[in-house]
């Protein structure tokens, strides 16, 4: 029998539930939330991980989700490739992956996303890596639902087929950070793109010159995938999000 491990440190009680089974495991907040600032600290499991995903993501559960993630896929020693995708209305196929100019299974490192009404921004360390912005006026879709902020590391068979050899993987997290605006009964109110919460204040609705600099040093150093470049066409998002 296989076993995957997470080791979670620094909990606040009563704002999570876990799960676990002997193909995966994970926690994931009670509350639902509806914009903000979610941040997770983690290290990787260090040991030959192919076809094993360690992630945080948030994600809303409805028959049409919508979710955007951080996925990292393992690979033989410090060879992860962070993955990160946005589901809307159900909707995936948005997947980019980077290179990490950093062995993540060292040490603990930041993994943030800011999401409000304006873009959601992928951050490492305090480096953007990705930026999704809210371009429904010309037709692209865009999270609205009320989510929750979860964890997990599991197998998934078209990442590779895992040395169960190396079992058990072991994530470690610690920090959970949630500074969001609670959706009440699953539904985000007008209250969650109020300016009172500085998440939505104006500073927030691009990134400043300096992360616009880091944020395509990224891109032109550690992109290893990129869904806007697969295809004839590139989506009508995708000229706004460089």
């Amino acid at each position: 029998m296989q076993y995957i491990y997470i080791y979670i440190y620094i909990i606040a009680r009563r704002k999570f539930i876990f799960f676990l089974c002997t193909i995966g495991a994970g926690f994931k907040s009670l509350k639902a939330y509806g914009s903000g600032f979610f941040g997770m600290r983690m290290k990787l499991p260090n040991k030959d991980t192919t076809g094993i995903i360690t992630t945080f993501y948030l994600r809303s559960y409805t028959n049409n989700h919508d979710e955007l993630d951080f996925e990292f896929l393992g690979g033989k020693g410090q060879n992860y490739l962070l993955q990160t995708n946005v589901f809307t209305n159900g909707q995936g196929g948005r997947e980019q992956r980077i290179s990490l100019w950093f062995d993540p299974t060292e040490d603990f490192h930041d993994y943030q996303l800011i999401w409000n009404q304006h873009q959601v921004v992928w951050f490492v360390d305090g480096t953007p890596i990705r930026v999704f912005k809210n371009n429904q006026n010309i037709g692209v879709g865009y999270p609205i639902q009320a989510m929750q902020i979860e964890a997990s590391i599991w197998n998934g068979t078209w990442a590779g087929e895992p040395n169960w050899s190396q079992a058990p993987f072991q994530a470690h997290y610690q920090g959970f950070g949630i500074d969001g605006c609670p959706a009440q009964l699953n539904t985000i109110g007008s209250e969650c793109s109020s300016p009172t919460f500085e998440w939505n204040m104006e500073k927030y609705w691009k990134l400043d010159p300096q992360q616009q600099m880091t944020y395509e040093d990224v891109r032109n150093k550690h992109m290893m995938y990129d869904y806007c470049t697969i295809g004839p066409k590139a989506p009508p998002e995708c000229q706004s999000n460089q």
